[in-house]
């Protein structure tokens, strides 16, 4: 069985559309993933391969050196990122075969150059679509993802909202006034405590990640934008509301749950232009 090396370093939200892929592929290889250290635990519980962690989110060449020396000696790499940094890697595994996104899918143009295999995906799918195609994969294998909370058993509790995200321009800026109308509970992670409080909801205590999939597998609903914990919340089976400005919800929706967006991606794009009215009828239409 040939060995195949997967690139997939962060974050939250892409290792997830990624897993399934990955699933797929270790049915006809013997899989190693690639991946940023605080999602290790994610990648070897549900997608049920052996990560090699790297840290590669702030250079250093000790970092650099490291994770080149971790990825050697495989026959397959299949750069799921389309960084530079990705291709690299996929380089660096001494790989034969090196896949990845063709020159126009992906956001550092360059990093096709190192790949010697280049995919064209069809850009109106979801991102899950986008790298089971890269896979060479038909169909989305069922996933597990409850492995990665810490109880089994679920106990439907509160609507969870989620003030943060990964850029400012992704963050809803009206959740105070729906903590006004709704009772919710605000989860928050490193550098969100300040913006969580300022919702006025509940705050909910201080997690790491397989506790934070508790709190989203258990709410009754998670409401939040394009972020990590929303696509964790939807693959967890959890009802989710995406709120999507700057983001294409087609490309990077709530997978599973598409339906269950308020959108101004189609219009102004701004985050801004989501009102709480909005919100508040797509509540009463996805927990009615």
């Amino acid at each position: 069985m040939s060995r195949l090396l997967v690139v997939r370093l962060s974050a939250l939200g892409d290792v997830i559309h990624t897993i399934p892929a990955v699933i797929a592929l270790r049915e006809r290889h013997d899989v190693a993933w690639a991946v940023e250290t605080p999602y290790r635990e994610l990648v070897e519980l549900v997608a049920g391969v052996p990560a090699i962690p790297v840290a590669l989110k702030r250079w250093s060449l000790r970092n650099i050196r490291e994770a080149r020396h971790a990825v050697r000696g495989f026959d397959i790499a299949i750069d799921f990122q389309g960084l530079v940094k990705s291709a690299l890697l996929a380089r660096a595994s001494g790989a034969k075969d090196r896949i990845g996104f063709a020159r126009e899918f992906i956001r550092e143009k360059p990093a096709a150059w190192l790949m010697n295999h280049r995919r064209h995906v069809d850009p109106s799918k979801h991102v899950v679509e986008w790298n089971l195609q890269l896979a060479g994969v038909d169909k989305a294998p069922e996933v597990d993802f409850g492995k990665f909370t810490v109880y089994g058993q679920r106990s439907t509790n509160e609507i969870v909202i989620l003030p943060g995200a990964g850029r400012k321009e992704k963050q809803w800026p009206y959740f105070a006034e729906l903590a006004k109308r709704v009772k919710i509970v605000a989860a928050w992670g490193p550098g969100e405590e300040e913006l969580a409080r300022a919702t006025g909801a509940r705050m909910a205590p201080p997690t790491n990640l397989r506790e934070l999939a508790q709190l989203l597998r258990d709410a009754r609903l998670v409401i939040g934008g394009d972020t990590g914990p929303l696509h964790l919340a939807a693959a967890l089976g959890t009802p989710v509301i995406g709120l999507y400005g700057p983001t294409n919800p087609s490309r990077n929706g709530p997978y599973g749950q598409l339906g269950n967006v308020v959108e101004s991606y189609s219009t102004t794009r701004s985050m801004e232009a989501i009102r709480v009215d909005d919100v508040m009828r797509k509540i009463d239409q996805v927990v009615r």
